[in-house]
């Protein structure tokens, strides 16, 4: 009994380690806190692809929410945040990439293939119905 109570404190000791490792708790204000949780749901950690920087437990997503924080206290705003980013890793870091040429197969590629797809499904309905063999007339049926 005595092992599996230092077992679950050792667990929950590496957990709170780990949340604590997620956001710095040296907030200088709430707003600060609340802005800068803002910012880390916004951007993509570079290293987990499908995870924000607020919840990717990566190394380098470490880095780059104290990058953020780093950034606030300096003055910056948002978008200088959002943009230093951008810069560094390219337009993949936003959850919310600007609409531009480049970024047009993300996001009208999507609804494309879906009309592309319901086009198919049509041409091929049509052709089924038209290649279907026409029923016999009626007067041609013989009964047994």
């Amino acid at each position: 009994m005595n092992t599996l109570r230092h077992v679950v404190v050792a667990l929950a000791l590496l957990l709170a380690g780990t949340v604590a490792a997620l956001h710095p708790k040296d907030f200088q204000s709430p707003e600060e806190e609340a802005r800068y949780r803002a910012i880390a749901k916004e951007l993509r950690c570079v290293m987990c692809q499908n995870q924000s920087l607020a919840d990717s437990p990566a190394g380098v997503a470490d880095d780059m929410r104290r990058q953020v924080l780093t950034l606030i206290r300096e003055g910056k705003n948002d978008a200088e945040i959002t943009a230093f980013f951008q810069a560094r890793y390219g337009d993949f870091i936003l959850y919310r990439p600007e609409v531009k040429p480049v970024t047009w197969a993300l996001w009208f590629g999507p609804a494309l293939l879906l009309l592309v797809g319901a086009g198919v499904v049509v041409s091929i309905v049509r052709r089924q119905k038209t290649d279907a063999p026409a029923a016999p007339p009626a007067e041609d049926r013989q009964e047994w």
